[in-house]
C-alpha cells in the first residue's frame, strides 16, 4: 500500500476538510489491482444522517451514505452531479475519487441515541452504493447495521453489490427486531450491455444470486429493474428475459424504472453514447428533449410491459417505489408508500 497523508495542519488539508464538511482529510491510494487508478479521501464526518430534500415526494425521508463517488462506474448514475459540490470531476472523477466517511458507524450510533431522533426509517444505497468495491476494504456497513440493529431502527438497502451477503447474519438479526427492506438493482441481463454501462459492478446473474440467497435465509428481496435503457435494453425479448430471471431468483417484487438523465449524468452518458452508439444520439436528444425524464407515454409503456410479465411469471405486487419492508419473520411486508394502480413514478435512485 502507498498513501499520501494530508495532515490537518496543512493549508491544503484545511481547505479540503472544509470542502468535505470534515475535521481532516487523508488521501490514500492502494497498490492492488482492484483499486488501480482509484483515490480514497478518508474523512471524519460530523454527521451521517441526511434529510432528503423534497421528502414528501419520496418513500423515505432519511438516508445514510458512507461513501461519495462509486467505483461501479455506471455511465448513467444520477449521483454524478454531487461530486461537483466537492470540486471533483463528475465523469472519471466520480468513478475514481471516492470519499470514505471512516467514522460513519460511530457517528450513526451517536445520532441514533440522541433524544431528538425519533427512529424514522433510514434508506441506504439511494445515492451511491454502500456495497461498492471500497466496502470490502473499509468495512463500514457491519458497524452501521449493528447500530441500526441495536437501536431497532427500521432501514432499507438498495445495492448492486454482492458483498451484502457478507453481512447476512447482521441482516437476520436486525430483521428480528425491526422492519428492514432489501432491494437489488438489476436493469437488464444482457451481458454485452452490462459490460459497457456498468463496468465496475458484479454481473447481473451474480446480483440475482444475492436475491436467491437472501430469500433462502428468510429475507425477502425485491428487484429494482433500473434502469431500463431506451433502444438498448427495452426490446420486448430483453424485458422478458430480465423479468424471467428475476422471477427465477425468487424476488418478492419487481419495480421498473426508465433511465433518467440529470445534469452531470446526462453529459457523461451522452458522451458514452456518442462513442459506442452514435446512431442513437439524435434519438436520445428527441426522447429527452423536455428534461431529465423520458416522456410519460414511454414510461407507461415500459411499466405496463414489465407488470404484465411479472404477473405472467408469478412475481408479487409491482409498484414504482422502493423498497418493501421485511418484517421480523423475514416475510415481505407492505410497500413503504404508493397506491395500487398508480402511474409510473421516477425516483432518484441508483
Amino acid at each position: 500500500m502507498r498513501w499520501e497523508n494530508l495532515t490537518p495542519g496543512s493549508e491544503h488539508s484545511r481547505a479540503d476538510a472544509a470542502l468535505f464538511g470534515a475535521e481532516a482529510v487523508t488521501t490514500r491510494t492502494f497498490d492492488t489491482p482492484e483499486f488501480a487508478g482509484i483515490t480514497f479521501h478518508e474523512i471524519r464526518a460530523r454527521s451521517v444522517l441526511n434529510r432528503v430534500p423534497g421528502a414528501s415526494r419520496m418513500p423515505f425521508e432519511w438516508t445514510v451514505n458512507p461513501y461519495r463517488g462509486c467505483t461501479h462506474a455506471c455511465v448513467y448514475c444520477f449521483a454524478r452531479k454531487s461530486h461537483s459540490y466537492l470540486d471533483l470531476d463528475t465523469g472519471i472523477g466520480f468513478d475514481s475519487q471516492i470519499v470514505v466517511k471512516v467514522n460513519a458507524p460511530d457517528v450513526l450510533r451517536r445520532q441514533l441515541a440522541a433524544r431528538r431522533w425519533q427512529g424514522e426509517h433510514i434508506a441506504m444505497g439511494t445515492n451511491v452504493d454502500c456495497y461498492q468495491r471500497a466496502e470490502g476494504r473499509y468495512r463500514l456497513m457491519p458497524g452501521i447495521l449493528a447500530a441500526l440493529r441495536d437501536h431497532a431502527n427500521p432501514f432499507s438497502i438498495l445495492t448492486k453489490g454482492t458483498l451484502i451477503l457478507r453481512d447476512l447474519e447482521l441482516l437476520r438479526q436486525a430483521a428480528r427486531v425491526t422492519d428492514i427492506g432489501v432491494s437489488v438493482s438489476v436493469g437488464f441481463t444482457d451481458t454485452g450491455l452490462w459490460r459497457t454501462v456498468e463496468p465496475g459492478t458484479p454481473a447481473p446473474e451474480r446480483r440475482l444470486e444475492v436475491v436467491r440467497t437472501l430469500a433462502a435465509h428468510g429475507i425477502g428481496c425485491g428487484v429494482l429493474m433500473a434502469p431500463v435503457i431506451p433502444f438498448l435494453g427495452d426490446r420486448p425479448e430483453q424485458l422478458r428475459a430480465t423479468v424471467r430471471a428475476i422471477a427465477a431468483a425468487g424476488a418478492t417484487s419487481v419495480t421498473p424504472l426508465v433511465l433518467h438523465l440529470r445534469p452531470g449524468a446526462r453529459e457523461w452518458f451522452m458522451s458514452w453514447l456518442g462513442r459506442h452508439h452514435p446512431y442513437l444520439v439524435s434519438r436520445y436528444e428527441r426522447l429527452y428533449a423536455e428534461g431529465a425524464y423520458a416522456p410519460k407515454w414511454y414510461q407507461r409503456r415500459v411499466t405496463r410491459q414489465v407488470h404484465d410479465l411479472a404477473r405472467e411469471y408469478g412475481i408479487g405486487p409491482t409498484r414504482a417505489e422502493l423498497p418493501h419492508r421485511v418484517g421480523p419473520t423475514g416475510a415481505a411486508g407492505p410497500p413503504l408508500s404508493g397506491s395500487p394502480g398508480s402511474g409510473p413514478t421516477q425516483l432518484s435512485l441508483l
